[in-house]
């Protein structure tokens, strides 16, 4: 499955934490960056001016706003004997207005000369762009510098996993493949069930027996590319058809519209992911039960053996499991913690990368253990890849029950 590169998109990258004097606050007005050796490398010795730049605050998990403004790169000494003395200043609007000392600010310099300007308190998104860009891990005040050149990532599923929580849409190498594969659907989307077996049926060399966790990522993504392409050409349709109300422009209809697309990119993430591994629990003969019934009426994604074995007193609850499947986490994996009472040690697969060691540590305390895609292992810490279980490890041990071993 061809794929694009990181350095499509960007030239280089600096990081930093934020100290007080560069943030807008009651003692600090500067709206400026001091010009050190990691800048100069990615902004180079000549002034630019009005550097179109994206603002971008992701703040808490994931919840986060953006807002363009622009970058200035100057010599303040420029023409004086002195030695040169760089600034980059920014535009004061919403995000460079909740800026705290200590985030971490990453400024991103992007192939068509534009800046992308990300600031996030969260250690989940920090973990996530550090591994993404190829930082080293800091916890200095100072910028370091990354280039991003020809040897740069590939776009995998996590790359692109994090490039879309920024707004960022890589280009579809395959989109004449993926073009021929949904033009029966017309400007239709079909049932979701339909779209992740028709992704499955199109990957034919792709075993869940031979590799789950290699099956479960190729089928996600091919899925994903094939909707991103039919979505592509429902909205265009139906932007072309215009907005249009009696008294004028039909703003409300727009906006309801954009939700509605919104809404429909979640909630079809979260069934694919469940029916993909329906089909993998199905390629090894596992027994299971999607959305049984435990207590209080919780509805767990997947219960094994399944309903009937769940609810037998006499069924040894060593030999029950349980599989939450959410594709992002954010807060909601405590969900899972009151989904089957009997089962001490729940499971919850996601799809998330590099999701922060304070949540992992709670995780383990809670008795949840998180199973993750082996590909996206590598995002994460050291120290957590050694907790972490794959697919395959999964089902071994739901074999295992089975069993009764």
């Amino acid at each position: 499955m061809r794929r694009g590169m990181l350095s499509d998109l960007f030239v280089g990258v600096v990081s930093k934490r934020l100290t007080l004097v560069e943030t807008i606050t009651p003692k600090s007005n500067q709206h400026e960056f001091q010009g050190t050796r990691p800048l100069r490398r990615l902004l180079g010795d000549e002034d630019r001016r009005q550097i179109t730049t994206r603002f971008l605050l992701i703040s808490g998990e994931q919840e986060g706003f953006s807002e363009d403004g622009f970058m200035s790169w100057s010599n303040v000494r420029k023409g004086k004997p002195r030695a040169a003395e760089y600034h980059l200043y920014y535009s004061s609007n919403a995000v460079t207005e909740m800026m705290q000392p200590g985030d971490r600010l990453f400024l991103a310099l992007q192939r068509d000369g534009t800046m992308l300007a990300i600031v996030t308190a969260s250690a989940t998104i920090e973990n996530q762009l550090v591994w993404l860009f190829g930082l080293e891990e800091q916890e200095e005040f100072a910028f370091t510098y990354q280039e991003i050149g020809d040897d740069s990532a590939e776009l995998d599923f996590a790359a692109r996993y994090i490039l879309e929580e920024l707004g960022i849409e890589p280009e579809e190498p395959e989109a004449d493949q993926i073009d021929t594969l949904i033009e029966r659907f017309g400007l239709v989307f079909p049932k979701t069930g339909a779209f992740s077996e028709l992704a499955r049926a199109s990957l034919p060399d792709v075993s869940a027996q031979d590799d789950p966790d290699l099956a479960l990522i190729a089928w996600l993504e091919r899925e994903e590319q094939m909707f991103r392409r039919l979505e592509r050409r429902i909205v265009a349709e139906r932007i072309g058809g215009g907005f249009e109300a009696p008294d004028g422009a039909d703003v409300d209809g727009f906006l309801a519209f954009s939700l509605s697309v919104q809404n429909r990119r979640k909630s079809r993430a979260g069934q694919a992911l469940e029916h993909h591994l329906e089909a993998v629990f199905i390629a090894h003969a596992i027994q299971y039960a999607r959305g049984a019934e435990t207590e209080n009426r919780n509805k767990p994604d997947f219960l094994f053996p399944g309903q009937h074995a769940y609810r037998d007193p006499d069924f040894p609850a060593s030999r029950l499991t349980m599989l939450g499947a959410k594709s992002t986490l954010k807060d909601r994996w405590r969900q899972v913690l009151s989904e089957a009472e009997r089962i001490e040690t729940k499971h919850l697969l996601t799809l998330e990368p590099g999701i922060s060691e304070n949540q992992t540590t709670e995780m383990q305390i809670k008795n949840l253990q998180l199973v993750v895609p082996r590909s996206l292992h590598a995002t994460y810490r050291q120290a957590q890849q050694a907790w972490l279980m794959d697919v395959q490890s999964f089902l071994a041990l739901v074999t295992q029950r089975q069993h009764g071993l």
